[in-house]
């Protein structure tokens, strides 16, 4: 759209003033048709100083996960190349299988500011206020079996441990789709299929994370077991900068594994940074109840458990959650 056309001309002179000549020039368009661009932008919150003399200048932009604002801080080949985003949406994941089955292309990245509906495993729902956290899923396409798509989860584990790390933030994996820090879930994945015998037609991992919560914007029943960056840091995140940065650590460790069948470096990163190995823990599979030590992760992404009778087993993610003996993790 023309008006984003300005934007990227305002951008590519933050610390100037562009002429409405220069603009019309380049652009090819009237004065008051900038001047309707300029206002439309305004309205999307924009901030930008006019000058009859000068001209434009952008002063600040509004806290949003436009493809416009997060593009500067990617810089992958295709993961996020694409961004469609919505103001408010039921979920991103059913948006995006929707998106798929019209054979939307791999690494398109759909993003809400709100979901009105959001989900997380074993049918969970996911709290997601306005602005306050970032909501996104991922249409992939990769050629590999079936069986082999659940590793992909670790691979957004990893990404978002590795992100968050070069943003200064430490944080943990607990197995098999939660982040979390000091105990406290900050991040959940939902990753699903569309798949045949021996085909995957598209997958689509979904991510939630809590950036600038408050504490009074949690339930006061979940206090004790969710967090946010903000509530962590004590400090009020960038949004654009934290997607910007784990898509950027995304798209090689999926191209690990697209490319030469192993997810190696994600294990590595995953392992390293598990809330869950060393420790008992409560597995948990419908109403049935297990009790064993977390011992290892697999290569291949599977939990390693051994019970008290000394045995061992590799837990598939699926239906089985893990929990602390007294606490989430």
């Amino acid at each position: 759209m023309k008006h984003y056309e300005v934007l990227y001309l305002l951008k590519e002179n933050r610390n100037d003033f562009v002429s409405g000549q220069l603009i019309s020039e380049k652009l090819g368009v009237s004065r008051t048709a900038i001047w309707k661009y300029i206002k439309a932008l305004k309205e999307e919150g924009y901030t930008i100083d006019s000058s009859s003399k000068k001209g434009y200048k952008l002063i600040s932009s509004p806290d949003i996960l436009t493809s416009e604002e997060i593009k500067g801080y990617l810089n992958t080949k295709y993961i996020g190349k694409k961004i469609i985003h919505y103001e408010s949406i039921g979920s991103t994941n059913t948006t995006a299988k929707k998106l798929a089955e019209q054979e939307e292309e791999n690494g398109t990245i759909i993003i809400a500011e709100e979901q009105t509906a959001g989900r997380g495993r074993i049918g969970r729902t996911w709290s997601s206020p306005k602005y306050k956290s970032i909501y996104f899923s991922i249409i992939l396409r990769p050629n590999v079996n079936p069986m082999e798509v659940p590793k992909i989860t670790q691979i957004i584990a990893a990404a978002i441990i590795e992100g968050l790390k070069e943003l200064k933030i430490e944080a943990k994996v607990k197995w098999p789709n939660d982040i979390v820090i000091d105990g406290k879930k900050v991040c959940g994945i939902l990753t699903e299929m569309s798949g045949e015998l021996n085909k995957v037609n598209y997958v689509i991992p979904g991510i939630g994370i809590n950036v600038n919560l408050n504490k009074e914007d949690f339930q006061e029943d979940i206090l004790n077991k969710a967090t946010s960056l903000k509530i962590e840091t004590g400090s009020t995140m960038d949004r654009k900068v934290i997607l910007g940065t784990i898509l950027n650590k995304f798209e090689p460790l999926y191209e690990e594994f697209v490319q030469k069948g192993t997810i190696e470096s994600s294990i590595e990163v995953c392992k390293n940074n598990s809330a869950a190995i060393g420790k008992n823990i409560r597995i948990i599979q419908n109403k049935s109840e297990r009790q064993a030590k977390a011992v290892d992760l697999a290569e291949d992404g599977r939990l390693i458990v051994q019970y008290e009778n000394g045995s061992f087993e590799k837990l598939i993610s699926g239906e089985i959650s893990i929990r602390g003996l007294d606490k989430y993790i």
